[in-house]
Protein backbone atom coordinates (compact mmCIF):
# COMPACT_ATOMS: atom_id res chain seq x y z
CA UNK A 1 0.00 0.00 0.00
CA UNK A 2 2.67 2.11 0.55
CA UNK A 3 6.14 2.10 -1.70
CA UNK A 4 9.58 1.69 0.46
CA UNK A 5 10.35 5.41 -0.50
CA UNK A 6 6.99 6.78 1.24
CA UNK A 7 7.98 4.82 4.73
CA UNK A 8 11.92 5.59 4.66
CA UNK A 9 10.53 9.33 3.95
CA UNK A 10 8.01 9.40 6.58
CA UNK A 11 10.38 7.94 9.25
CA UNK A 12 13.10 10.33 7.80
CA UNK A 13 11.05 12.92 9.11
CA UNK A 14 8.91 11.53 11.82
CA UNK A 15 11.92 10.31 13.96
CA UNK A 16 15.19 11.20 12.27
CA UNK A 17 14.74 14.91 12.14
CA UNK A 18 12.43 14.98 15.01
CA UNK A 19 14.14 17.48 17.42
CA UNK A 20 12.75 18.51 20.90
CA UNK A 21 12.47 22.03 20.46
CA UNK A 22 10.12 21.56 16.96
CA UNK A 23 7.54 19.23 18.86
CA UNK A 24 5.59 21.38 19.85
CA UNK A 25 5.94 24.53 17.17
CA UNK A 26 4.88 21.79 14.50
CA UNK A 27 2.04 20.32 17.31
CA UNK A 28 0.35 23.44 17.18
CA UNK A 29 0.83 23.67 13.18
CA UNK A 30 -0.84 21.21 12.51
CA UNK A 31 -4.07 21.86 15.13
CA UNK A 32 -6.87 23.08 12.92
CA UNK A 33 -8.76 23.96 16.32
CA UNK A 34 -6.00 25.95 17.65
CA UNK A 35 -6.16 28.47 14.48
CA UNK A 36 -9.37 28.55 12.95
CA UNK A 37 -11.01 31.51 15.48
CA UNK A 38 -7.80 33.61 14.49
CA UNK A 39 -8.47 32.87 10.81
CA UNK A 40 -12.52 33.05 11.15
CA UNK A 41 -11.21 36.74 12.95
CA UNK A 42 -8.93 37.71 10.62
CA UNK A 43 -10.64 37.05 7.73
CA UNK A 44 -14.28 38.75 9.00
CA UNK A 45 -12.11 41.89 10.11
CA UNK A 46 -10.97 41.83 5.97
CA UNK A 47 -14.58 41.52 5.06
CA UNK A 48 -15.59 44.71 7.06
CA UNK A 49 -12.26 46.88 6.58
CA UNK A 50 -11.13 46.06 3.51
CA UNK A 51 -11.17 47.28 -0.25
CA UNK A 52 -12.85 45.82 -3.14
CA UNK A 53 -9.71 43.27 -3.74
CA UNK A 54 -9.55 41.92 -0.32
CA UNK A 55 -13.28 41.17 0.25
CA UNK A 56 -13.22 39.44 -3.15
CA UNK A 57 -9.82 37.34 -1.95
CA UNK A 58 -11.43 35.94 1.06
CA UNK A 59 -14.87 35.08 -0.55
CA UNK A 60 -13.14 33.16 -3.44
CA UNK A 61 -10.58 31.81 -0.97
CA UNK A 62 -13.79 30.23 1.30
CA UNK A 63 -15.04 29.05 -2.13
CA UNK A 64 -12.30 27.57 -2.87
CA UNK A 65 -11.56 26.11 0.44
CA UNK A 66 -15.14 24.74 0.10
CA UNK A 67 -14.52 22.92 -2.91
CA UNK A 68 -11.28 21.71 -1.99
CA UNK A 69 -12.23 19.98 1.78
CA UNK A 70 -15.83 19.56 1.47
CA UNK A 71 -16.28 18.32 -2.03
CA UNK A 72 -12.77 16.57 -3.38
CA UNK A 73 -10.88 15.87 -0.22
CA UNK A 74 -14.15 14.32 1.29
CA UNK A 75 -15.01 12.31 -1.51
CA UNK A 76 -11.26 10.61 -2.01
CA UNK A 77 -10.71 9.77 1.50
CA UNK A 78 -14.28 7.75 0.99
CA UNK A 79 -12.63 6.63 -2.06
CA UNK A 80 -9.00 5.72 -1.44
CA UNK A 81 -9.29 4.49 1.79
CA UNK A 82 -5.62 4.69 2.81
CA UNK A 83 -4.67 4.10 6.32
CA UNK A 84 -2.66 6.86 8.33
CA UNK A 85 1.18 5.62 9.07
CA UNK A 86 0.38 4.99 12.90
CA UNK A 87 -2.62 2.32 11.75
CA UNK A 88 0.30 0.62 9.90
CA UNK A 89 3.72 1.13 11.10
CA UNK A 90 5.15 -0.17 14.29
CA UNK A 91 6.61 2.70 16.30
CA UNK A 92 5.40 5.63 14.10
CA UNK A 93 5.12 9.00 16.66
CA UNK A 94 2.33 10.54 16.84
CA UNK A 95 2.23 14.03 18.60
CA UNK A 96 -0.72 16.24 19.75
CA UNK A 97 -1.58 19.16 21.22
CA UNK A 98 -3.18 18.39 25.35
CA UNK A 99 -6.90 18.73 25.61
CA UNK A 100 -8.19 22.20 26.03
CA UNK A 101 -10.94 25.12 25.01
CA UNK A 102 -10.03 27.00 24.00
CA UNK A 103 -7.12 25.29 22.11
CA UNK A 104 -4.53 28.21 23.15
CA UNK A 105 -4.63 27.38 26.77
CA UNK A 106 -3.15 24.25 25.71
CA UNK A 107 0.07 26.03 24.66
CA UNK A 108 2.56 25.41 27.50
CA UNK A 109 1.15 22.23 28.89
CA UNK A 110 2.94 18.93 27.83
CA UNK A 111 1.72 17.25 24.42
CA UNK A 112 0.51 13.99 23.75
CA UNK A 113 3.01 11.54 22.37
CA UNK A 114 2.93 8.14 21.71
CA UNK A 115 4.38 5.81 19.40
CA UNK A 116 2.28 3.05 17.65
CA UNK A 117 2.09 -0.51 18.03
CA UNK A 118 -0.81 -1.59 15.46
CA UNK A 119 -1.77 -5.14 15.76
CA UNK A 120 -4.14 -5.95 13.23
CA UNK A 121 -3.81 -3.66 10.47
CA UNK A 122 -6.90 -1.77 9.28
CA UNK A 123 -7.73 -2.27 5.66
CA UNK A 124 -8.89 1.63 4.93
CA UNK A 125 -8.11 4.76 6.70
CA UNK A 126 -8.79 8.46 5.74
CA UNK A 127 -5.00 9.72 5.44
CA UNK A 128 -5.09 10.39 1.65
CA UNK A 129 -5.70 13.37 0.90
CA UNK A 130 -4.80 15.27 3.98
CA UNK A 131 -7.24 18.08 4.42
CA UNK A 132 -4.62 20.42 5.54
CA UNK A 133 -2.07 20.40 3.48
CA UNK A 134 -4.82 20.76 0.33
CA UNK A 135 -6.97 23.69 2.62
CA UNK A 136 -3.72 25.72 3.30
CA UNK A 137 -1.92 25.48 -0.14
CA UNK A 138 -5.71 26.46 -1.55
CA UNK A 139 -5.60 29.69 0.11
CA UNK A 140 -1.77 30.27 -0.41
CA UNK A 141 -2.65 29.86 -4.17
CA UNK A 142 -5.52 31.80 -4.02
CA UNK A 143 -3.78 35.32 -1.92
CA UNK A 144 -0.82 34.53 -4.62
CA UNK A 145 -3.10 34.95 -7.35
CA UNK A 146 -4.76 37.88 -5.83
CA UNK A 147 -1.87 40.22 -4.78
CA UNK A 148 1.30 38.68 -6.79
CA UNK A 149 3.64 41.36 -5.14
CA UNK A 150 3.65 39.56 -1.33
CA UNK A 151 0.69 36.74 -1.85
CA UNK A 152 3.11 34.13 -2.25
CA UNK A 153 4.36 34.75 0.99
CA UNK A 154 1.57 32.46 2.01
CA UNK A 155 2.97 29.63 0.77
CA UNK A 156 5.71 29.32 3.63
CA UNK A 157 3.29 28.87 6.48
CA UNK A 158 0.79 26.24 4.41
CA UNK A 159 4.14 24.60 3.56
CA UNK A 160 5.02 24.51 7.58
CA UNK A 161 1.59 23.23 8.10
CA UNK A 162 1.87 20.72 5.16
CA UNK A 163 4.89 19.74 6.55
CA UNK A 164 3.70 19.11 10.06
CA UNK A 165 1.29 16.61 9.36
CA UNK A 166 4.21 13.92 8.35
CA UNK A 167 6.01 15.45 11.40
CA UNK A 168 3.05 14.68 13.66
CA UNK A 169 2.77 11.29 12.37
CA UNK A 170 -0.67 11.44 10.74
CA UNK A 171 0.17 11.59 6.80
CA UNK A 172 2.27 9.70 3.93
CA UNK A 173 4.75 12.11 2.60
CA UNK A 174 2.95 11.43 -0.55
CA UNK A 175 -0.54 11.76 1.15
CA UNK A 176 1.16 15.69 1.35
CA UNK A 177 2.80 16.64 -1.90
CA UNK A 178 -0.25 15.15 -4.25
CA UNK A 179 -2.50 17.06 -1.66
CA UNK A 180 -0.21 20.49 -2.21
CA UNK A 181 -0.91 20.27 -5.85
CA UNK A 182 -4.39 19.96 -4.89
CA UNK A 183 -5.11 22.44 -3.30
CA UNK A 184 -3.36 24.68 -5.38
CA UNK A 185 -4.69 23.69 -8.53
CA UNK A 186 -8.61 23.95 -7.28
CA UNK A 187 -7.70 27.43 -6.60
CA UNK A 188 -6.55 28.34 -9.85
CA UNK A 189 -9.56 26.84 -11.14
CA UNK A 190 -11.92 28.39 -9.02
CA UNK A 191 -10.55 31.73 -9.10
CA UNK A 192 -10.74 31.70 -12.65
CA UNK A 193 -13.98 30.62 -12.91
CA UNK A 194 -14.92 33.18 -10.19
CA UNK A 195 -13.46 35.79 -12.03
CA UNK A 196 -14.79 34.42 -15.88
CA UNK A 197 -17.72 35.06 -13.96
CA UNK A 198 -17.65 38.62 -12.71
CA UNK A 199 -16.63 39.70 -16.44
CA UNK A 200 -19.50 38.58 -18.33
CA UNK A 201 -21.98 38.71 -15.77
CA UNK A 202 -20.42 41.77 -13.30
CA UNK A 203 -21.86 43.99 -15.07
CA UNK A 204 -25.42 42.84 -15.41
CA UNK A 205 -25.57 42.24 -11.64
CA UNK A 206 -23.47 45.37 -9.88
CA UNK A 207 -22.72 47.80 -13.01
CA UNK A 208 -20.79 50.72 -10.81
CA UNK A 209 -18.66 47.69 -9.03
CA UNK A 210 -17.79 46.36 -12.01
CA UNK A 211 -16.99 49.75 -14.06
CA UNK A 212 -14.81 50.10 -11.33
CA UNK A 213 -12.96 47.10 -10.69
CA UNK A 214 -13.06 45.26 -14.09
CA UNK A 215 -11.17 41.78 -12.85
CA UNK A 216 -11.42 40.59 -9.40
CA UNK A 217 -7.55 39.82 -8.91
CA UNK A 218 -6.81 43.63 -9.20
CA UNK A 219 -4.61 44.91 -11.85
Amino acid sequence: MNGPMDQDAFYLINHFWARPWMDAAMAVASSWDFWWPFLIVGGLAVLVFGGFRARAMVLVAGLAVGMTDGVVVHSLKEIVGRPRPHEVLVGARTLDLAKARPRILAVGKPLKEKYSRPGDPPTRGNSFPSGHAANNFALATVAAVFYRRWGWLAYFPAALVSYSRIYVGVHWPSDVLVSCLLGAGIALLVTAGLGACWRRWGARVLPGLRAAHPTLTGP
